[in-house]
């Protein structure tokens, strides 16, 4: 156990130098410069206290599973890093996402997508998401099934409200990261896929969000561009936090609930 009872992260600074060091190393490996990838920093479970350990140490990006703990913490941790909605949002929490993120990475469905560029145009903003794909063809898994986002890809790019940033994606939970390959690399053939659309109704569609702790290394050698990592860099979860409603892990990815680990 690395968490402190007080919820605050010892180490947290030299895990965060040495997941960076390892995602330069993995950008270099696929003939991209490190600061192509943005590393989501998954404060989840994870106090205000740790979180700002974490800021301080230079984190600009953070993401958290749920609205209902962002409420809190995004406040008490204050301005500066950029927040990221990485887990599965329900339809009555879209008001709240888009005042507390920068950018919501699991819209996975249609009617999704629809009701946050709806709430987004009666807040004057165009919402920045991303759109989830079930890569690892799962029933529990959230996220569009391939064939499906491509019969409905003209009609989200179409959607008022919406500013599609690219593809997201949790990969099958394995025992080795580099079993997760042809997940990671099927998402980035459909995300080429779709470019010339998307891009063609003024969207940026720059961005692939997968690879977690386990398999990061990987997903940035395939194109990743924004990795969601969190106990690598504030450390293993307290027992607690199950205690208090949080899904384990392994339960969480097979349940496609646990977007950054």
């Amino acid at each position: 156990m690395t968490t402190a009872a007080n919820g605050h992260a010892p180490g947290s600074a030299a895990r965060l130098a040495a997941v960076r060091a390892r995602i330069a190393a993995a950008a270099e490996r696929s003939g991209r410069a490190p600061d192509a990838v943005t590393l989501v920093a998954v404060s989840k479970t994870f106090g205000p206290d740790a979180v700002r350990e974490v800021v301080d140490a230079g984190a600009t990006d953070l993401g958290e599973n749920r609205v209902q703990e962002a409420e809190d913490k995004v406040p008490a941790v204050g301005p500066g890093p950029r927040w990221h909605l990485i887990g599965h949002l329900q339809r009555n929490k879209v008001n709240k996402a888009l005042e507390l993120f920068e950018l919501i990475h699991g819209v996975d469905s249609l009617e999704l997508a629809q009701t946050i560029g709806q709430r987004a145009e009666s807040r004057a903003q165009r919402a920045r998401v991303l759109l989830q794909v079930n890569v690892a063809e799962k029933e529990t898994q959230f996220g569009f099934e391939e064939a499906a986002l491509r019969g409905q890809a003209r009609t989200l790019a179409a959607t008022p409200g919406l500013a599609l940033d690219g593809l997201m994606c949790i990969a099958p939970l394995v025992q080795e990261p580099e079993e997760t390959r042809p997940a990671f690399q099927r998402l980035a053939r459909l995300h080429a896929e779709l470019a010339g659309l998307m891009r063609g109704e003024g969207h940026a569609w720059s961005h692939l969000s997968m690879g977690m702790s386990n398999d990061y290394q990987v997903a940035i050698e395939e194109g990743a561009t924004l990795v969601r990592v969190g106990r690598a860099v504030f450390g293993e979860r307290s027992t607690a936090a199950g205690a208090a409603g949080v899904v384990p892990a392994a339960a969480a990815v097979q349940a496609g609930t646990l977007a950054g680990a």
